[in-house]
């Protein structure tokens, strides 16, 4: 009870201490902030002296705090001192952990993959393998995101794990050392044929634009003279990455992006301030659904300057821009303080956080979506992300594709995969047999529930209603069997016709659980439908594509 004492009075320090220094903002009712203020503490104090149960302070902040930045925007998060690491690991891409990457499957806590030469790895810790508690207690079930002592913490501290490794019956105690964990924003580079240089960015931390340096500079050497960047599932980062990156293949002086914010301070042009790696290199850029924000800034910049060709599906639709901010307590605030635009002027957010429509964010209206124009004079829009120059469908229904991944379709059949191979061949030249995929088609329809769960969704709420009746129903329950029977039949079906889409996911995911991101990415790119699609623009129509519309001569 003395600490949320002690919590209302910083609380009522804090407003004082706000009223004193505070200076009115035209853009913001003074009166309105103050008053506020003075109801939140109001709220606190009578918790404490009234509510019938012990409150914990910082639970109810936190939860306060964290339910008034939600109603602003997704991107605008409030990290107290416990989740820092969470905060350090946006601006750095490092943090103290084991070096391994977990989640719940079938709810329990499962290695989906470890880091070459980290501490997980070097303690025995595979994908696939099950870890049941972490100190001693039990974690089944438990997201670890929520634990305070879980796998990540100081560095050269030690966590003990109880694990059952995979292909062994009993538990086994491992006890690793945490270390400072930075993963590479690069993980793969190679030279793919016809000379083509292949980079795939992940990630935009402050190494971001020396790993692509690095990577391109080490292609080059090898007879690179074509270039695709893949920024595909890349959800961005630091904007000054970014414009760095840009900066390689644009002359010096060029307008990257600008931004535009509340604060003079955010009201800035970012242009190329170094002299490029390449100004004639032919490029392409992949993007997808999930390449958002810095990645949106590298296409559409590139794009919009005909310095790239952009191939794929539309990105995410992310045009602004967060900073974090140092708070007291050592907790940090990241908050959306701009928007950005491309060189042609346009913006390309696809949701307007500030007309929400029932708690929901709402899609730019079409009707407002404006028409720029690159260099060359080549049409793009604002309001929807970046739109590709060459788009590539896939075959399978996005709803498929993405309940695979989601619930670990892949990943569970790697398991089993694992258990009866002992190796596989390397990465590159892995290939899954007719007779394979036709297993994990077995697989996935006797967990199909699992798999695609929003197909039998509303099959479980009739079987609850079902088992409520007081009188038994053989008819209706033959009828629900019969339904479910032919989900999975349809199911079963879908999956045979999409051999060739799934089958280079399901190598790329094998191949990882055997060895690292790295070889899965390598693998991927022996079938990877975006890469032929890339290939096939350097040798068809590039110059075309970025050319423009003709010119037509005066006489």
């Amino acid at each position: 009870m003395k600490i949320l004492k002690s919590s209302i009075l910083f609380l009522l320090l804090s407003l004082s201490s706000f009223s004193s220094f505070a200076q009115p903002n035209p853009s913001t009712n003074y009166f309105e902030v103050v008053k506020n203020l003075e109801i939140f503490t109001d709220v606190f104090r009578q918790l404490d002296q009234l509510y019938v149960e012990d409150a914990t302070p910082g639970n109810l902040v936190n939860t306060a705090l964290s339910g008034m930045l939600a109603s602003l925007d997704p991107y605008t998060v409030y990290y107290p001192e416990s989740k820092i690491e969470d905060a350090m690991y946006l601006q750095t891409g490092r943090y103290g952990g084991v070096g391994a990457r977990v989640d719940l499957v079938n709810g329990r806590n499962t290695v989906l993959e470890v880091f070459e030469s980290f501490p997980a790895y070097k303690s025995g810790l595979r994908a696939g393998d099950v870890i049941t508690h972490i100190n001693g207690k039990s974690i089944d079930g438990i997201d670890l995101d929520n634990l305070e002592d879980g796998l990540t913490g100081t560095p050269g501290s030690v966590v003990n794990l109880t694990v059952i490794q995979l292909g062994k019956p009993a538990a086994t105690e491992l006890a690793v050392t945490r270390e400072s964990i930075k993963t590479p924003d690069v993980p793969h580079f190679q030279l793919l044929e016809n000379n083509v240089g292949y980079i795939k960015l992940d990630e935009f931390t402050q190494t971001a634009s020396e790993d692509v340096k690095h990577s391109f500079n080490n292609l080059k050497a090898k007879g690179m003279n074509k270039l695709i960047l893949d920024l595909r599932g890349n959800g961005g980062g630091l904007l000054n990455e970014a414009v760095k990156i840009v900066n390689f293949f644009v002359p010096k002086g060029t307008e990257i992006t600008r931004t535009m914010g509340k604060t003079e301070s955010w009201k800035q042009v970012y242009s190329a301030q170094y002299e490029p790696l390449d100004l004639t290199i032919p490029m392409v850029v992949l993007v997808d659904e999930m390449s958002a924000s810095a990645s949106e800034i590298v296409s559409g910049s590139l794009q919009d300057l005909d310095r790239a060709v952009i191939v794929g599906v539309p990105s995410f639709g992310k045009g602004l821009v967060q900073q974090t901010l140092d708070l007291s307590y050592n907790a940090k605030m990241k908050v959306t303080v701009a928007k950005y635009y491309t060189p042609s002027g346009r913006c390309i957010q696809k949701l307007d956080y500030g007309n929400k429509k029932d708690g929901h964010a709402t899609q730019i209206d079409t009707s407002k979506i404006r028409t720029f124009y690159t260099t060359n004079g080549r049409p793009v829009k604002d309001g929807s992300g970046i739109y590709p120059d060459v788009i590539i469908s896939p075959l399978a229904s996005k709803e498929i594709l993405s309940q695979l991944q989601k619930n670990f379709a892949y990943f569970r059949f790697g398991v089993e995969f694992k258990k009866s191979h002992p190796s596989i061949d390397s990465a590159g030249s892995f290939k899954l047999t007719t007779i394979d995929y036709a297993e994990f088609v077995q697989y996935a329809k006797a967990n199909a529930k699992d798999f695609v769960p929003s197909w039998y969704n509303h099959i479980e709420m009739l079987e609850k209603e079902l088992a409520s009746q007081s009188v038994e129903n053989p008819a209706l329950k033959e009828q629900i069997n019969n339904l479910q029977n032919a989900i999975a039949g349809a199911f079963e079906n879908s999956l045979v016709q999409l051999q060739n889409e799934l089958t280079p996911k399901i190598e790329a995911k094998i191949v990882e659980m055997y060895y690292f991101r790295s070889a899965a990415i390598k693998q991927s790119l022996t079938n990877d439908a975006l890469i032929n699609a890339a290939q096939e623009v350097f040798q068809k129509n590039y110059s075309t594509i970025l050319a423009g519309p003709a010119k037509i001569e005066k006489k």
